[in-house]
This record gives C-alpha cells, sequence and structure tokens, in this order.
C-alpha cells in the first residue's frame, strides 16, 4: 500500500485538523482531493476535481471517503470512464443527500447513484449517525456492491466521536488494499 495512491475524500465542510481523514493524511502521507468550494459542494464539480486527481495518478488508487465523500465515488463511478483507476474504496458514515433536512444544500447530489462500484468496497455504518440511519447505510452497501460493517453507535464517525487515529479504521484499510484487485464488470463477463 503505497501512501501516494490513497486518496483521502472529505464530505461537506472538508475534514478539519481532529478528524481521522486529516490525522491519516499526517501520520501516513495519504493525499486529500481537494474540492473549489467545501460549503456549498456541487456534484459536478466534486466528480471533476476527483477525476483530474485520478488522470495524474500512476498505479490504481484507494479512495478513503467519510460522508458525502461516499457519495462522490457512487457518483464518480456511475459517469467515470476511468473507474479502472480505482482499485478499492472505504466508505465511511455515508450522508444522505434524500433527507429533507440536507436537500437545500446538497441539491445536486440527489437522486443519490445507487448502481454497483465497478472495484471492491467496504461501508463503515454507525447505528446513531444523525445524517444516516443505519438502515438506510445498509442500503447503500447494497446497491453499490459493498460489504457492510455495523461501527455500532459512533455517531457521524467524525473527530466528535473521539476516534484519535482511529486504529481500528486504518486496520480496515489495510485489510482492503491486501485485497486482490478485481473488477466487478470483468466478473461479470466470466
Amino acid at each position: 500500500m503505497k501512501a501516494a495512491n490513497i486518496l483521502i475524500l472529505p464530505g461537506w465542510q472538508n475534514s478539519g485538523p481532529d478528524h481521522w481523514q486529516s490525522r491519516w493524511e499526517r501520520l501516513h502521507g495519504y493525499r486529500r482531493v481537494d474540492q473549489h468550494d467545501w460549503m456549498r459542494p456541487l456534484r459536478g464539480d466534486w466528480i471533476a476535481q476527483l477525476e483530474d486527481v485520478l488522470l495524474q495518478g500512476v498505479e490504481p488508487a484507494i479512495l478513503v471517503a467519510h460522508s458525502l465523500g461516499c457519495l462522490l465515488v457512487a457518483a464518480w463511478a456511475t459517469h467515470s470512464h476511468n473507474t479502472h483507476l480505482v482499485s478499492a474504496a472505504l466508505l465511511v458514515a455515508p450522508g444522505d443527500a434524500d433527507r429533507e433536512e440536507l436537500r437545500p444544500v446538497l441539491a445536486s447530489w440527489s437522486p443519490i447513484a445507487l448502481q454497483g462500484l465497478p472495484f471492491k468496497s467496504i461501508l463503515l455504518g454507525s447505528r446513531n449517525d444523525p445524517y444516516c440511519n443505519e438502515a438506510r447505510a445498509r442500503e447503500f452497501a447494497c446497491a453499490w456492491g459493498s460489504d457492510y460493517i455495523d461501527a455500532g453507535h459512533l455517531g457521524h464517525i467524525n473527530a466528535e466521536s473521539g476516534l484519535g487515529d482511529w486504529q481500528a479504521g486504518h486496520a480496515l484499510l489495510q485489510r482492503l488494499a491486501s485485497q486482490p484487485h478485481h473488477s466487478t464488470s470483468a466478473q461479470q463477463e466470466n
């Protein structure tokens, strides 16, 4: 697992300095995909930015997404012709842009892309996430073809969850990275 191939995809409003994504970036040298506007996220802009970063890479990337970053992975995979540039994704606490209270800010993210991802993925959901209930997180995992992991009662699995460097999450990333690369579309053809 090469640090340069691990891309951090924060959600709406970015991940602050105490967020596990930021801590992993500092500890392990992973790269954050910076968005032009963290406060008013437009799906098309975020997809284009991720595509640009991936096209600059040499080897397939592993995406580490949190909240709206999870929806970005699904939307990008639905529209991109370059999904071979990703080998896996760790999807943590997806936000639900279809929720009534989030629609005004995340209007361009609805409807949520619910097609299967063409690379292996793990989705961690929390039983008490204020932005996506457990049933909806499981629905996303099923639609995207992700292995679902119940993270227990960790809220939005962010800095407020008190995870620090979140070693258990990093162990999942390492496990995901050590699995052989596969393509869902290639599997369906066999």
